[in-house]
């Protein structure tokens, strides 16, 4: 399984809130996808020694969550390989495809979460 991005990931209902405590320690935002699933909004933030940390808004969560940001090269590999160590996924087996990226929440039997998603690329190969 190739790994491309390997970071922390927080779920908040307050990311505004978040990115500041980030900008104050110097991150930038260099990526931010609105729409997701309709109510997600993802903020891809960068340090200029080489940090990354991700953000995302979602209304709906009672309280932060800390993630790991895993993107692979091939999501149904990954997939299997977190569902055959106990791994569920998080939407009820619903998988978010916005056509740039295919992702989902997944989460093991003790409440440990990755977020794995794929990015999708037409002009590579896996």
């Amino acid at each position: 399984m190739k790994i491309t991005a390997f970071n922390p990931l927080v779920v908040s209902k307050d990311a505004k809130a978040i990115t500041e405590i980030f900008e104050a320690l110097g991150f930038e935002h260099a990526h931010k996808k609105t729409g997701i699933n309709d109510d997600v909004t993802s903020f891809d933030m960068k340090h200029p020694d080489g940090f990354r940390v991700d953000v995302a808004q979602v209304d709906q969560m009672p309280q932060d969550m800390t993630a790991i940001r895993m993107n692979v090269r091939d999501f149904d590999e990954a997939y299997e390989f977190l569902t055959a160590r106990g791994f569920k996924n998080a939407q009820g087996g619903k998988v978010t495809d916005t056509g740039t990226s295919k992702a989902t929440l997944m989460v093991s039997p003790s409440g440990f979460a990755i977020s794995l998603a794929e990015h999708i690329r037409k002009d590579e190969d896996k």
